[in-house]
């Protein structure tokens, strides 16, 4: 019996059936879809989270306070100073007649300090302070979604470093082999075996602490275990027949490496992403506990969590922290298992 053209299953790239793989899993496609909402709000921090109106139409004239600076004169005030718009004073004068202002959701900024608070700092979650406030009157929402967005893009730039560094390592490794696989493997084993935290704490001494400086040093070691999968996948795939069929053609190393071998060995780059971002969070987030992180003032999870041991009885701050930190690396773990289990070759499509 014959089979028509019509009735045969449809075919998809490799990519398509690795994606509908990871779609059938919902718990993983869940997490990716909770954890790029939360990616998305932090990126519109300023929209949700911000001392300053979005738009104020004040005496017939339309004001940006969010791009632009205004002296307090310009809205009734007395003083040339910048204008704090938290002042009950300059909310009455933008509330009066025909005067409207639109406020963030939470009009609170990271560095933002409630003068006007009636309780004593750290205060617990109130009407003003959703989750309350911490030991120096910042409000904690504010600190949450601007330190998890510092944590998210340092976690990102750290990966996107450590991928191109591990990917270029274990890949002329595994290629080339013989005595440069054996010398660059003693090279790494040596530089792996260097105290990074000593590092972290003599750099920390000798310059001022930035998020920059953070960066490079944890990019130096950040990279190695992804050159040991990297490696061991061009170990196995330089044996193979399409290898040796393009050096027979001609083709030179480089070319073969980026366009042939190296996309076969992608399987291990991909799946160590989700994981390799969770490393970097707790990275950051437990240099930020010892003050080894960013600069002080820069809105940080480990600074909450060293301010939550040192506040017991505020339990707001301590119990809203670990809650993001840990919903943060569950969703990673989450879409990481996915993301093997969509990428593994010995899985089948139903």
């Amino acid at each position: 019996m014959e089979v028509g053209v019509g009735s045969l299953p449809p075919s998809f790239s490799p990519a398509r059936r690795a994606w509908r793989r990871f779609a059938r899993n919902r718990l993983g496609f869940w997490s990716l879809v909770v954890f790029a909402a939360m990616v998305v709000a932090s990126l519109l921090a300023e929209v949700l989270s911000n001392d300053r109106p979005l738009l104020v139409h004040y005496e017939g004239r339309y004001y940006l306070p969010l791009l632009h600076d205004y002296p307090e004169t310009t809205f009734g005030g007395d003083f040339e100073t910048p204008t704090d718009y938290l002042d009950p004073y300059i909310r009455e004068r933008l509330s009066a007649g025909d005067n409207w202002a639109i406020y963030p959701p939470n009009p609170y900024g990271p560095k933002t300090l409630s003068y006007y608070a009636p309780d004593p700092h750290p205060a617990p979650p109130s009407a003003d302070n959703w989750l309350g406030t911490d030991d120096r009157g910042r409000d904690l929402l504010a600190q949450l979604i601007y330190g998890f967005r510092v944590s998210v893009l340092f976690a990102l730039a750290l990966t996107a470093i450590g991928v191109v560094l591990g990917v270029l390592a274990g890949a002329v490794q595994g290629y080339f082999g013989g005595r440069l696989d054996l010398t660059m493997q003693r090279a790494i084993e040596i530089w792996g075996s260097m105290p990074e935290l000593y590092l972290l704490i003599i750099f920390s001494a000798v310059f001022a602490p930035s998020v920059a400086l953070l960066l490079v040093l944890l990019s130096l070691f950040g990279w190695m275990g992804l050159a040991d999968y990297v490696r061991a996948e061009f170990l196995r795939n330089r044996q193979l027949d399409y290898v040796r069929a393009a050096r027979a053609l001609g083709l030179g190393h480089w070319r073969i490496i980026w366009r042939h071998v190296l996309p076969n060995s992608l399987t291990p780059v991909v799946t160590f992403l989700p994981f390799r971002m969770s490393a970097a969070i707790l990275a950051l987030t437990s240099l930020d506990f010892l003050g080894l992180g960013v600069p002080p003032g820069t809105p940080s999870l480990g600074e909450l969590l060293a301010q939550g041991k040192n506040n017991i009885d505020a339990w707001w701050i301590s119990l809203s922290t670990f809650g993001v930190l840990v919903l943060t690396l569950t969703l990673l773990t989450f879409m990481g298992d996915a993301l093997r289990d969509a990428l593994d070759p010995r899985k089948v499509d139903a």
